[in-house]
This record gives C-alpha cells, structure tokens and sequence, in this order.
C-alpha cells in the first residue's frame, strides 16, 4: 500500500483524491490546504489539516497547488528527505525545495470542477532525481492508468506548449463558435458531432491529411462572407489570422 499525502484543494487535488480513494493499492492518509476544505464531501475530517506542523509521514507527497506555489509550499514542509512531487506541467522539477527527494507526478489532462475524468485513460508523466523514487511514481501512477511515461521537465514543458493549442485555445475557439451561434439564435447543439468527429480524427490521423475548410481550399469567397458575418472585432481577427496560418502551412495565398 502506497500512502500518499496530498497538498492542495483545486481541481486536480480533488480529482487525484476522489481516484486514489477507489484505490486498493494506494491510500491517502492526509490532505493539506490553507483553509482546512474537504477534497470530497464524504471525506472525514481528522484527515485533513490546515497547518503543515502536523502531516503525518507517507510515501509520497503530492504537491496539486498553483505552480507560483510550489516552490514556497515545499520550502516550508517540516521534514527532509522525503519524495516530494508536483503536478504541474510546466514548471521545472528543481523548483521543489532541495531538502526533499523531487519527483514530478503529472497527469496530461484538463481538469473540471464538475466533470468527472477517467484516469484509466490518463497519461502520466513521470520524472525523479533517482531511478528508485521514478519507480515508486511508476508503480503509483500504474495503479490509475496503463499510460506512464518518463519525461523530462524540459520535454513536460514542450508538451504543456502543445496541450495548451489543442486544448486551452480550441476551447475558447468552440466558445467563439457558441457564441456567434447564441447571437444568431441557432442552437449550439448541432455543432456537437463535428465537434467529436474533429477531436476523434486528430487521434486517429495526421492533423495535416484531416484539415478541411475554406482556408485550405482558397475559397476566398466563402472567406470574405464569413468575415462580414463575424462583427466582432476580435472573433474577426481570430477568424483573419487563422486563416492565414492556414494557407501559411499548406501554400496558399489569400
């Protein structure tokens, strides 16, 4: 049994936790945040506390808080020389304080308050100044998801750079599309399929031999009725600059 403390009360804490607790080769048997919260609501409360003087000893300590945090929060941890692990993406191992054993404990996943995630599906991304702590994190992160993979924070930081295209921005980009949909009073729903046939294409094909559309056509017509529907200012812009990085790509011209 690998016990486990996690620090933090954002998503992915709340996430990990609700995870490890379906867990029978792991066990959390302490979670730290500044204001004392539940991670879920049938957590009992003698398993959380709100001033580090008091965290117990474990295997592995998770640090989910934001990552201006992590430094600060591991400088402050009452011991030494244990395995102290981040969840961020893009902040370095070396930011954790050097009186621990540093790890990196990264799930390449977007996390919702509401919207529950299938860790079995999740790839972790694992890093440790020694083999034997990488193996402690391997073993750990194989108990939620046959996806491990040893990566360097300098390789985690380039990934965090790609996840933040398909991820972050085509996010806000459906949220343009909800809009511009909203403001012409058409449901927003009927852009569901294409949506999922897009996001299940990029996993199955090169994202280059599956880019369709007006832009890669040179249809420079259907280019110029779109700008003129799109008002906004700013969608305008967006819609103008992907377009051209477009035809960039694939060699055409406006």
């Amino acid at each position: 049994m690998i016990k486990i403390v996690i620090l933090g009360a954002g998503n992915v804490a709340k996430h990990l936790y609700t995870a490890f607790c379906n867990n029978k080769s792991a066990e959390v048997v302490q979670c730290y945040n500044r204001k004392g919260l539940q991670l879920s609501s049938d957590q009992k409360e003698n398993t959380i506390i709100k001033d580090l003087s008091s965290i117990k000893e474990a295997d592995i300590y998770i640090l989910a808080v934001s990552d201006d945090a992590i430094s600060e929060v591991s400088a402050l941890l009452p011991f030494r020389n244990r395995l102290v692990v981040h969840t961020s993406g893009s902040v370095p191992m070396d930011t954790i304080d050097n009186a621990h054993r540093k790890g990196v404990f990264y799930p390449l996943q977007t996390f919702s308050k509401d919207k529950s995630v299938d860790f079995s599906k999740v790839p972790f991304c694992l890093e440790a100044v020694n083999t034997s702590d990488l193996k402690i994190l391997k073993n750990l992160a194989s108990t939620l998801s046959e996806k491990t993979y040893d990566i360097s924070s300098e390789q985690r930081n380039i990934l965090h750079v790609s996840a933040v295209f398909v991820n972050n921005f085509t996010n806000y980009l459906f949220s343009v599309g909800n809009d511009i949909c909203k403001e012409h009073k058409i449901p927003f729903e009927i852009l569901h399929p294409l949506i999922l046939e897009t996001a299940e294409k990029a996993t199955k094909i090169n994202p280059d031999l599956a880019q369709t559309g007006p832009a890669i056509r040179n249809d420079s017509e259907t280019i110029k009725r779109h700008s003129k529907i799109v008002t906004n200012p700013l969608q305008q812009e967006i819609y103008l600059t992907l377009t051209k990085a477009i035809q960039s790509k694939y060699g055409k011209k406006l």
